[in-house]
């Protein structure tokens, strides 16, 4: 999982000058899906969905650092009875439940209260992006800097994230000015290249067992800064026109409009910047391709890629200053649609390898993915996705109409300039392949039409003539809201199996007489 990757920025995704050879190569092996969606788009309530197979309404954590509930399966919780350690190396987002923990009891220090505090996982080496100050938790990747000799209070800071001065003076790397320069870190050294060695470790100190592993890049996420040679790989010849019309801020939705207002919109909006910030994204892109390839030659070289299945996505994209924006967290496709790229090793996925499948996809499909690839039943009542391995192998399962995703701004400047009460800073898209429908709770709902308007720049949600369309889309998410969601902890299977067993139990609710019972026993229908 890539951070902050958008799902046209590849070369087997149509960019006409980022070369990922590598990336391309992954989806020759296996299959690419064209039509894949996050269940929010921002880091954490993306992640936790991924993680748990369940929509963000469902696992509660609704922004970055919201903690995930305990009690709250993962995927280790699904995977480790099955036979798998599940380990993370890089990024989670995970904001553990400590409230909750001392609630029941539960030391957060505790190999139990560890496990939950980290999403379930196994740290092998989490890396979510070190702040300023150091970051929380404390990073092993700091540490590794200190020990080859980088210098200062937080090496990352000073290092990684920071450019050198032509008067060698240190130029920080969140200032996206110097975004052109390259990090001062040595390129072996820097966190793509330090994330995939770590998970290189992990997987042969695994040995024989069974594992599953969430490499988990930082980048391409701000800051945008990377090191030499990949600094200059591209330059503003190689950026492409922001994807935004005039008319988007002519009449604009409240909400969009209240995102126009935010720093980085403001800041993407000016070409100068997209110069001088996008060929460094793309650098980014470029060092991520060549560590793919680097894991999978290595893959390849100890024979591991025979029996490994490889899922390569991201948790959301970046709009770059399309439609005016920057950042990710609204629901245009350069935000909420991911690249998803799943290599099946097995001769079952050889009828569809090298495809591009066109089916709308939600990252919550891929846990019940990993329970069906390793044996597990697929236990709906928990996990609300679905698995792809049918699709995988050829087959034409029933399959969504439509996909969902959700999002929290009560945290962004948009919820004062809107005035909105904090439950109700609320958002859902309902995407069905050529419409998408956006309920903003408070105002009217966002409506475009993918097939007429592809760069959804013309926003139908106040034009009359489509109200059926938007009825028959606040329907379908009517539907969904109103589904189970919250019943985890009894499966469909063992409700039918409890029905009737009241006379069993010598519980005799509605009968009149013995003979009622008997009869009721002997035809079956002792149920009320």
């Amino acid at each position: 999982m890539c951070d902050q990757l958008r799902f046209d920025y590849l070369g087997c995704t149509g960019h006409p000058h980022l070369k990922t050879p590598h990336i391309d190569a992954l989806a020759a092996r296996g299959v690419r899906f064209d039509n894949a969606y996050v269940q929010s788009p921002i880091c954490g309530p993306s992640r936790m969905s991924t993680y748990t197979g369940r929509y963000v309404r469902s696992h509660g954590a609704t922004w970055n650092q919201t903690p995930l509930r305990v009690g709250e399966m993962t995927l280790a919780d699904h995977l480790e009875p099955l036979g798998l350690r599940t380990a993370l190396c890089g990024k989670t987002h995970m904001a553990p439940d400590i409230d909750g923990m001392r609630r029941l009891g539960i030391d957060p220090g505790s190999g139990i209260g560890a496990r939950i505090a980290e999403c379930g996982f196994e740290v092998w080496d989490r890396l979510d992006g070190v702040h300023p100050s150091g970051g929380t938790p404390p990073s092993h990747y700091n540490d590794h800097l200190a020990g080859l000799g980088y210098g200062g209070p937080n090496p990352w800071e000073q290092w990684a994230n920071s450019a050198q001065g032509d008067d060698d003076e240190i130029l920080s790397g969140w200032l996206m000015q110097h975004a052109d320069r390259p990090a001062r870190v040595a390129e072996a050294e820097s966190e793509t290249p330090y994330t995939t060695s770590r998970a290189m470790a992990f997987i042969e100190d695994a040995g024989d067992q069974p594992w599953c592993l969430h490499l988990s890049y930082i980048k391409p996420h701000w800051p945008y800064i990377v090191p030499a040679p990949y600094h200059e790989m591209y330059g503003p010849e190689h950026v492409l026109p922001a994807v935004r019309a005039d008319v988007e801020r002519e009449d604009p939705h409240p909400v969009l409009a209240a995102y126009f207002e935010h720093r980085f919109s403001r800041v993407f909006a000016r070409d100068e910047v997209r110069a001088r910030v996008i060929p460094a994204y793309m650098g980014l892109i470029a060092q991520l391709d060549d560590q793919i390839g680097r894991m999978m030659a290595w893959l390849d070289e100890t024979g591991r890629s025979t029996e490994t299945l490889i899922v390569f996505t991201s948790d959301h994209g970046d709009y770059l200053g399309d439609h005016w924006l920057g950042e990710k967290e609204l629901f245009h496709e350069p935000s909420v649609k991911v690249p998803l790229i799943v290599v099946d090793p097995t001769p079952e996925a050889d009828a569809t390898r090298g495809q591009v499948l066109p089916h709308l996809v939600e990252a919550i499909d891929l846990a019940p993915s990993f329970v069906d690839w390793a044996g597990g039943d697929p236990r709906p009542h928990i996990l609300e996705g679905h698995s792809l391995l049918p699709l995988i192998h050829g087959a034409d399962p029933p399959w969504r109409g439509a996909v969902i995703s959700e999002y929290d701004y009560s945290a962004r400047r948009a919820q004062q300039l809107l005035g909105q009460p904090i439950p109700d800073c609320r958002l859902v898209m309902v995407y069905d392949g050529r419409w998408k429908y956006i309920h903003c709770e408070g105002f009217r709902p966002m409506l475009f039409d993918l097939e007429t308007d592809p760069d959804e720049v013309c926003d139908l949600g106040a034009d009359p003539v489509h109200g059926d369309q938007r009825a028959r889309l606040a329907g379908l998410m009517h539907r969904w809201a109103l589904r189970h969601h919250n019943r985890t902890t009894i499966s469909d299977a063992e409700i039918l199996a409890g029905q009737g067993q009241e006379v069993a139990q010598g519980v005799f609710i509605g009968f009149w007489d013995a003979s009622d019972v008997a009869e009721a026993v002997e035809t079956g229908t002792s149920g009320n």
